[in-house]
Formats: C-alpha cells, structure tokens, sequence
C-alpha cells in the first residue's frame, strides 16, 4: 500500500456488483488538487435467477456485464492504471481445478435454515459471536456452507477452492485465488481479533480447511491481467487488479465523509447498514444480545453495525405490483408517500418474514393483523408505511450503536441509493433527533477509487485524508429534524 508521498493525478476503474445491479465508474484522483471526479461508464441489471436447486445468482452473466463496462472504460480512457471490485457479502462460488462448481447460490434461498440449527448444534451462537464477533444473519457464509456440506450436491467434497463474489471475480481476471479481509470478515469463520481464518473453528465445523484462500488486505495487489482478459478487455499489459475494501459496505464506509468519534453512518441500499465506526471490536453480550456484528473494515477498521432490511422492503413491493405488466413510477410513488397525512402502521422491518422473495404487501398486511394494526390501505400508505418503518429501524440502530460502542453521535450520514430517498432522509432524522448529511451516491464506488488510488500512488494518508477529498467534492444534502 502506498503511503510514502504522491503522484501525479491518475485514474482508475471501480466494478461496484450491488444485489439488484452493477456498474462500472472511472475515477480520477489528485490528491495534490483536492480533487476526485467520476464518470460513470455502465450499469447493469443484477438479481436472482430460480433454478430446480435454488436461488442462484447468474455469474456468468454478471461477469459478461462488468468485462463490457470495463473494456468501454478502456475505450474512453487508455490510461486506467488499475481496477478494483467490491460485492455484496457471504455468497460465494466453489471451484475445482479453476472451474467454477454451478451457479453460486443468493444469500435469499431458503436452504439456509437448516444451516443454522446445523451450526448451532455444534458451536452455540454465544460462542460464534465471541469468535467472530458478527451479529445472527440466517444467510452468513457459515450457515450457507453448513447447508452445502449436509446437502445432496457434494460440491464442498469436490472443491479445492472457496471464493468469495468479488474474489471470484478477481481470479477470473487475474488467475489470483485469495480472500479479501474486509469481505472473509463477513463469513463467520474469521476470528474477530486475529482476522485470520479460525482454523479450530473450520475443522471443529467439518469444513475442508484447504478450500479457503490466503487472505489479503485492501490496498494489496491481486495481480496483473491475464493477458487473453486484457486482449478482450481492450486494456494495455500489465494492468493491476488491486484489492479494495470488496465488502461494498467497507468500500462505502471509506467515502462517508465524517468524523468517526462523532457520527453514524447508514449505507442505504438494498440493506441499510446501521452503525459507527470503531479501532477496536465490541464484544460484550449486550451487543450480541442486540445482534450488532463487527466486520472488519480499510486499514483494519471496525465496522460496529447492524443489519436493517433497507429498501428491498420497498422494491420488492414494486416488483410485485409489477409483475403482471404495470409499470410503477417511483418518484411518484414516493410523491404520494409523503402526502399522506394520515398515520400508518409502522411494523418491525427485521421481521425474517421479510427476507426472501414474494408478495411483500401482502407479508407487511399479515404483520400488521398480527399486531392489532391497521394495514395499509393503498400503493401510497404501503409506501410510507415501509419509510416510517426504515426510519425508525434506522433511528433505533443509531441509539443502540451509540450506547454499546460509546460513541457520542452528533450527525448521521446517510450514503448510497437511500441518500436519494428525501422522505427517508427527514423521517430518519425526525425519528432520531439527530441532523441527517445525505451523500454522495456512490460511496461504494468512489471507496472503491479512493483505495486504488492510494495504492497507486494518486492519494496518500489514512481514511481521513481520504475522507478530505470526499468533502471537497461532494456537498450533502442536510435534514434537519422536525424541518418538513
């Protein structure tokens, strides 16, 4: 990792692969000018695909997409000096001898479930959570992985290697089979303070140890192209692959332009990370009891959070007004969200019924008749009943991060999709009784630069250096509570 001083301006190529789509962005970077620009190069759909086994991501054409954005980088500028990729977490692909075992599965099938009575036969929840520090999620690696090894397809026999997505990715550009930290910290079998691979707790697990990869840190080099990637890519030889915070959370987290011992952050997308950040993990049982997870973060960083459902709750409720041919507008929805004046049901938007796939609306109705509560009566209440629900999940994370972890919040920023969301935005702060800063956008993207650009020698100094450029070249939005 560079560090020692700074070079010309220079430019890179971020791959960001959210859970609902992907894109590729240029950055370009001068640290000395203080400033950071994107171009955003390609988007691209991304979800779920249901095959007679499960719910399956399709890799193989995700990747088809990212190697298109990333050869039209090329094309608008033959200078790129690297390229990073970051991913959502715990997903991961099973290879042998290079070739990856079927589909990897999405972290929404259900075969999860018998995982975690699988594991927890074995090694109690209070027990993992002292060894790895993270917060019960019914999807982590760990459960994913208990439900392979019992399951009928006997790939986990069969493999040599285990990659995560964004590392799965880095080896199909570079042929370099490693495990990401910030990434391998979501999966249950890093140890929390050693970050590095519990091997106790792998083998006490019946998992082959030798299926997981070395472990790197972001700022490290993965390697060069293959050189058949380059050709198709456009690229010249010898580009770099660098290793980014690839926890798409970690990437967001090095772009929120705070300060640490004062504020909270919430990544807003799909999910809506709740938390603060942290030198050291939390590791008291009131933090379990409270499931908060500790994930590793850039430059060995805790991310002290938890899980909120996020806008799923919301986009899959549009998907399935969708689904017979209607065509939902958002901001008008959205619109008419924040003119309701009515009040709404606001229910518990960790509820598990939430997590998979389905009639959401129908799912948020049954809870709400389960609690004695009026459900929504229209598109428009159903909408703001799920923004009061978010804001108050968010809200509520926020006083529980700032108790267990002691940090005095004074300012809550909120980045990715969500900071677009100005109703959320507001309710979030109205709910809380903490201002609310929203930006930028594209955290995850512009982490993503930032920890290339600092590898390449573009940027120097620790995240808040880097955090420096952000709030030079990015304004937030600011929401003030009870301002309506």
């Amino acid at each position: 990792m560079s560090g020692a001083g700074t070079a010309a301006a220079g430019t890179v190529a971020a791959v960001d692969l959210g859970a609902t789509s992907g894109r590729v962005i240029l950055g370009r970077v001068d640290q000395r000018a203080g400033t950071l620009e994107l171009d955003h190069v390609a988007r691209f759909p991304n979800g779920p695909v249901r095959l007679a086994s499960g719910l399956h991501w399709d890799l193989t054409g995700l990747y088809r997409d990212l190697t298109g954005g990333l050869a039209e980088a090329f094309r608008r500028d033959p200078a790129v000096s690297s390229i990073g990729v970051d991913s959502w977490a715990v997903d991961y692909a099973l290879l042998r001898g290079g070739r990856v075992l079927g589909e990897p599965f999405h972290y929404r099938d259900e075969r999860t479930a018998a995982g975690v009575d699988a594991v927890h036969a074995t090694v109690p929840f209070d027990e993992l959570y002292r060894r790895s520090g993270l917060q019960f999620l019914p999807f982590n690696t760990v459960y994913q992985l208990a439900a392979e090894r019992d399951g009928a397809s006997g790939w986990l026999d069969l493999a040599d290697s285990l990659l995560l997505v964004p590392d799965l990715i880095g080896f199909q550009l570079t042929g370099s089979k490693v495990a990401e930290r910030t990434n391998a910290s979501t999966t249950g079998l890093v140890g929390v303070e050693s970050g590095e691979w519990d091997d106790e707790l792998i083998e006490q697990l019946g998992f082959p140890a030798s299926v997981f990869a070395p472990l790197v840190s972001p700022g490290d080099s993965l390697g060069r192209l293959r050189a058949a990637v380059a050709a198709e890519l456009g690229a010249p030889a010898g580009i770099e692959v660098v290793a980014v915070g690839s926890h798409d959370t970690a990437s967001a987290v090095v772009a929120v332009p705070m300060r640490a011992e004062a504020a909270a952050y919430i990544s807003c997308g799909t999910w809506g990370l709740v938390g603060v950040e942290l030198e050291r993990p939390v590791l008291k049982d009131a933090a379990r009891e409270a499931n908060f997870t500790n994930e590793g973060g850039v430059d060995g960083r805790v991310r002290f959070l938890h899980n909120v459902m996020g806008l799923w709750l919301l986009s899959e409720s549009v998907r399935w007004w969708e689904r017979d041919g209607e065509t939902i507008d958002l901001p008008g929805l959205l619109a008419a969200a924040a003119s309701v004046t009515s009040p709404v049901a606001v229910f518990d938007a960790n509820d598990p019924r939430f997590l998979t796939p389905g009639d959401m609306p129908a799912r948020i109705a049954e809870w709400c008749v389960e609690q004695g509560l009026a459900a929504p009566a229209s598109r428009a209440e159903f909408a703001r009943s799920i923004i009061e629900s978010l804001a108050e999940a968010f809200a509520g994370a926020v006083r529980t991060a700032s108790i267990l972890s002691g940090v005095d919040v004074e300012t809550i920023h909120v980045v990715g999709g969500g900071a677009l969301n100005e109703l959320l935005c507001q309710r979030t702060a109205d709910r809380s009784g903490i201002p609310v800063l929203a930006g930028p956008v594209e955290a995850t993207a512009i982490g993503n630069v930032l920890v290339q650009a600092r590898a390449q020698g573009f940027a120097s100094g620790d995240l808040e250096s880097l955090r420096a450029l952000v709030s030079a070249a990015f304004t937030p939005r600011r929401f003030q509570p009870g301002e309506r």
